[in-house]
């Protein structure tokens, strides 16, 4: 899932419009409305059961309403970190230039995937279930693969070997 502006622009975790309002789990006061998306169909986005083509779903609907006062978690629970189920090829050279196909959950929100704290190169984000990347020169062995969102960093220690 993912939130959005009215015009469609897509809403990040640090960039979610609101002012504090409280202190511990602070109340927040919502400065604009924000919208989530969801799938046109009964399938499941993130189990890859949907039929609808749009990364974020087709049918937006109103989340949070400008003036609305809501807890801090409530926000952060509509940003779950990103899961990594596999890594495809997981292996490569060490020179670099290989495309990884990186499956999981909740990759929508990913900016940087990180091999062995290199940063690869050419990061498509195709759908909240699936990006691409291409990896870095990096030396020899298994290296974990980060990826990083502002849900917080995923790590999968050795997830890709360089040979």
């Amino acid at each position: 899932m993912a939130l959005y502006k009215a015009d469609g622009t897509r809403i990040t975790k640090a960039a979610f419009p609101s002012t504090t309002a409280g202190i511990t789990d602070p109340e927040v006061i919502v400065t604009q409305d924000v919208y989530a998306t969801r799938h046109s169909d009964e399938g499941s986005y993130y189990t890859g059961t949907s039929n609808d083509t749009k990364p974020e779903g087709s049918v937006k609907t109103l989340a949070f309403k400008a003036g609305q006062v809501v807890r801090q978690s409530a926000i952060s629970a509509q940003y779950p970190a990103a899961t990594i189920d596999s890594i495809s090829p997981a292996t490569g050279g060490v020179a670099g230039g290989t495309v990884v196909t990186i499956t999981g959950r909740y990759l929508d929100g990913v900016t940087l995937v990180t091999f062995n704290g290199v940063t690869g190169t050419a990061l498509n984000v195709v759908s909240a279930t699936k990006l691409t990347v291409t990896t870095p020169a990096v030396t020899a062995g298994a290296r974990d693969v980060v990826l990083v969102d502002d849900a917080g960093n995923t790590t999968k220690t050795g997830g890709f070997t360089f040979a």
